[in-house]
């Protein structure tokens, strides 16, 4: 942050000019928690040098991420970002609010999003992906929505472990429009029941969401859900970890119409709060309720090769009264960002991640499940996350593991038939042998107390 010195007279006019009657009010939305209560009790008067040491050591006593073995999850990942990735987008061609109308100015971004749309159709198997999502939530919102535009129906089913910030997005976004949102339960093993799901299929429902890894970290049956709601008539929509596909079935091989998700896990840092960085693809008979935009290749009256703005169903200098969506920003940064991640990583680089993904995975659990007292509850195929099952409260191991330099998990209590014992644990390809170790001896400590 730059040393930006003000006068009295400066500040006085900021907050007349927000209307505002001290600068403490500036912060009255942050939680009282966060705050000093006495303020940083710095002098009145101190040197640019000076401000920047003070402000440097109070910095020092937090602990980042990377003075951490973060094994966090639950759609955002303490994942690798390599070095290149924030060279390239530091460009100034990048590092730009512009959004791009103009395609004789804007042929470098409008490249890096097309770029970005063919990593999505490969990674997902349908032909047709668009640039303009803010985070996976809402992703699956906007799919959720061409589901039910297109067969004209009026409810939805999700998962009973769906992650529960998706749910409340969707719910939050949906209450509006009249869409009535069903649940699907849970078998003992963690995933849907495809029994319970062609039960509560009808005539209303056009859309059953189906998340893949579910929000406990496994893997869905996801043709017998798939055919359930095939058979209904409802289409499929599909919210997956992008790093999973790397190993897993694409959505299209099991008939999903739409495809969503979190691609954070490419080369967008954990901002914890955001911004994140959503993507959506679709078959091509719904192209034409992709909302946002898409960028299409082309070529001039000479021949040259070119790209340009297409199916704009949503953008406000056309078409207006017809917009599918609200969604305009193409998250331009972090996408450029994803984009330059998977150029570097390539096919097998990205195949790479995801088996490094499930072999630390599999390490820790294979220790967990030696610890006496500790349970996996769920003997199902997981990737990247899992839920272990303590004798003790979880939050408690949660607070003892940060003592010792471990962001333990995230306690599932009360969410899909989970208890106050349960945790949800993520290793990334991030997790060396020796955090993996510490995990289980912390536990190990945390149990004999």
């Amino acid at each position: 942050m730059p040393y930006t010195p003000h006068t009295a007279e400066d500040i006085r006019e900021m907050l007349d000019v927000l209307g505002l009657d001290t600068v403490d009010d500036l912060f009255r939305s942050l939680p009282a928690a966060v705050r000093p209560p006495a303020g940083l009790d710095l002098p009145a008067s101190l040197s640019e040098e000076e401000v920047w040491r003070v402000m440097s050591n109070l910095a020092a006593l937090n602990a980042g991420q990377d003075e951490l073995a973060s094994f966090l999850g639950g759609g955002v990942y303490d994942a690798a970002i390599p070095a290149a990735v924030d060279a390239v987008v530091s460009r100034s061609e990048f590092l730009t609010a512009y959004t791009p109308y103009q395609p004789e100015v804007s042929q470098g971004t409008l490249q890096v999003i097309y770029e970005w749309q063919t990593f999505v159709t490969r990674l997902t198997g349908l032909p047709v992906a668009n640039a303009s999502m803010y985070d996976g939530s809402t992703a699956l919102v906007e799919g959720v929505r061409m589901a039910l535009g297109r067969t004209g129906r009026d409810a939805v089913v999700l998962p009973a472990a769906l992650n529960p910030r998706h749910r409340r997005v969707l719910e939050t976004n949906l209450a509006s429009e009249g869409v009535t949102i069903l649940t699907a339960p849970a078998t003992a093993a963690g995933t849907t029941d495809p029994a319970a799901l062609r039960a509560l299929l009808d005539g209303r429902v056009g859309a059953v969401v189906i998340q893949n890894p579910n929000h406990l970290g496994l893997i869905e049956p996801v043709d017998a859900l798939a055919a359930a709601a095939r058979d209904a008539g409802a289409l499929v929509v599909a919210s997956v970890n992008p790093v999973s596909l790397s190993l897993l079935r694409t959505p299209a091989e099991y008939g999903a119409a739409v495809a969503t998700g979190e691609a954070q896990p490419f080369g967008v840092p954990c901002g914890w709060g955001g911004p994140l960085l959503g993507f959506l693809s679709c078959s091509d008979e719904l192209k034409r309720l992709i909302p946002g935009r898409v960028v299409g290749r082309t070529v001039d009256h000479d021949g040259r090769e070119g790209y340009v703005l297409t199916l704009q169903t949503r953008e406000q200098h056309i078409r207006r009264e017809k917009a599918t969506s609200n969604i305009c920003s193409n998250q331009g940064l972090n996408m450029a960002r994803g984009t330059v991640y998977l150029a570097l990583l390539g096919a097998e680089g990205l195949r790479e991640l995801g088996e490094a993904n499930r072999v630390r995975c599999e390490a820790l659990r294979a220790i967990l499940r030696g610890i006496a007292g500790v349970e996996l509850p769920f003997d199902g195929p997981v990737f990247n996350e899992f839920v272990v099952r303590l004798p003790r409260p979880a939050r408690e191991f949660r607070a003892f593991a940060r003592e010792q330099g471990i962001l333990a998990g995230i306690p599932l209590d009360g969410f899909a038939g989970c208890g106050p014992g349960d945790l949800l644990v993520a290793v990334t390809e991030r997790r060396t042998a020796d955090e993996i170790e510490r995990y289980g001896s912390a536990l190990r400590d945390f149990l004999e107390q």
